[in-house]
């Protein structure tokens, strides 16, 4: 099963869930789907009527931290931890994976030092087996770790919830990379149209010089015709007027007479 199938479905697992759930069960549903280790899309969940009703009742908090999970770090939460309920260990980890993903949004070449920093890492050693073990093996990114330059090459990265607000901006940067298509996409064309031309010319190049080097080939043909005509009478008539003369030039015998 791929991770947007299993998304998909446990997506709609917890959305069932928390329409069934009030109050503190709520609250419990929303601690098991933070934890969930294939979990890491909540807007579905947020957009639920039984959940938005937690604002402004004693359990509003564990909207608060919905809403971090789907669209904070952990460095929102240690900058919240005060207004947030405590984070058990698979929450923490849920956290730290949704950070690399958020960073892999605006950059992706991420240094060691900004993701240790960011994940509250110590050294390499423990930030490489994170990226690795936690993050491309549970198939949210995908890259290269390059030791000698300290840094980590995304080439590809699961897309987070969009935040409030991000979706103008996203339809803003959607038309201009629309915009730039359609001017390639011409500009591809143009070249094509002229890529076109240039070989019809060349190909109506090739065939009058190949006409051309045919009339040559003709004339010279001819020419090597009279040519040799010319000098078989120049050689032929004069030989025969030769041999002609000769024959009368020399001296006829005469027959002995009969006895």
């Amino acid at each position: 099963m791929d991770i947007e199938q299993k998304q998909a479905e446990l997506i709609e697992h917890f959305v069932k869930q928390t329409e069934n759930h009030k109050g503190a069960s709520l609250a419990n549903v929303i601690v098991e789907a933070t934890s969930h280790s294939s979990l890491f899309a909540f807007s579905e969940i947020l957009s639920v009527p039984n959940v938005a009703e937690l604002q402004g009742t004693e359990y509003s908090v564990f909207l608060d931290m919905l809403r971090l999970f789907a669209h904070g770090t952990w460095s929102d939460y240690k900058s919240n931890a005060c207004r947030l309920p405590s984070l058990v260990p698979d929450q923490v980890l849920k956290l730290k994976q949704l950070s690399v993903l958020t960073l892999a949004e605006t950059n992706k070449v991420l240094s060691y030092d900004q993701l240790m920093q960011e994940l509250d890492v110590t050294n390499v050693r423990e930030l490489e087996d994170f990226l690795i073990n936690e993050c491309m093996y549970a198939g949210i990114v995908r890259g290269k770790l390059d030791q000698l330059r300290r840094c980590f090459e995304v080439q590809f990265a699961a897309g987070r919830d969009l935040r409030p607000g991000q979706l103008g901006s996203m339809i803003q940067t959607l038309t201009s990379w629309l915009g730039t298509s359609d001017n390639l996409l011409l500009s591809i064309q143009e070249k094509i149209k002229w890529a076109d031309t240039m070989s019809e010319l060349d190909k109506k190049h090739r065939k009058e010089v190949e006409d051309r080097v045919d009339e040559v080939k003709k004339s010279l043909s001819l020419k090597d015709m009279d040519f040799r005509g010319h000098e078989e009478i120049i050689y032929s008539e004069p030989g025969g007027v030769m041999d002609y003369e000769e024959d009368r030039s020399r001296p006829k015998r005469r027959r002995p007479p009969i006895s």
